[in-house]
């Protein structure tokens, strides 16, 4: 078994490429580090779990929440001094994204947002590097986009493909067409948080499609999509 480190060491490891001298942006949006895929072990040897894991997701399911797709640009040049690209990560490879439940305002005063990944994603490594990212928040009648983004990158890598999008103003991430809000975002820091990181973006724009929000927003529940009526 590789032990695993500490929270805090886990924590500084994510941030270390904030401070990296190589970005493909501004010094205000270096790329973060995205961790090792970890052997994750949340008990100790004898232990029992506390929770049922089916249960814990059947009455956690009973929380409906909005859905949204975290995306990133690309990634070219050279990789950082000392860096070592996993393969099926290079550089020069095209944009990333992945369907998200887990994202909530954070701070207004700095505007903050926040998002949860599991560790092991095939996707945060590349959003990682590339040091910013695009929320967006998906409508009423976006289940399908949803869904093609929700599969992993490591079985469909080309999850833009037939998706039509253009970048965000500040960072160049993927803005999805037809979405009722988004927001653009550099990654500001990496928590540890069990077996998922929780990241949290400092808000650079954002904004809104009337036409898009007219229709309400796609909401996810006990397994399914859904939708709001007031």
């Amino acid at each position: 078994m590789v032990p695993m480190m500490g929270h805090a060491g886990m924590a500084a490891t994510a941030v270390r490429y904030l401070r990296s001298a190589d970005s493909p942006v501004s010094a205000a949006r270096r790329p973060v580090d995205p961790l090792p895929r970890p052997d994750l072990r949340a008990v100790l040897d004898g232990e029992q779990l506390p929770v049922d894991p089916a249960e814990f997701r059947r009455v956690l399911g009973h929380f409906a929440s909005g859905v949204t797709v975290i995306t990133a640009p690309g990634v070219t040049g050279n990789a950082p001094e000392g860096e070592t690209i996993p393969d099926g990560n290079r550089r020069g490879e095209g944009p990333s994204g992945f369907a998200c439940q887990s994202f909530a305002s954070l701070s207004l005063d700095p505007p903050l947002i926040a998002f949860m990944v599991g560790r092991t994603s095939s996707t945060w490594p590349r959003i990682a590097r590339a040091g910013v990212f695009c929320v967006n928040i998906l409508g009423a009648e976006q289940g399908g986009l949803c869904r093609d983004f929700a599969v992993s990158s490591d079985r469909r890598p080309d999850k833009f493909a037939g998706v039509a999008h253009d970048a965000a103003p500040m960072t160049g991430s993927p803005r999805l067409d037809g979405v009722p809000a988004w927001i653009d975002c550099t990654v500001h820091a990496v928590h540890t948080g069990g077996d998922h990181l929780i990241v949290v973006g400092r808000v650079e724009a954002l904004g809104t499609d009337d036409a898009a929000a007219a229709a309400g927003p796609l909401l996810f529940h006990r397994g399914a999509f859904g939708g709001f009526s007031g």
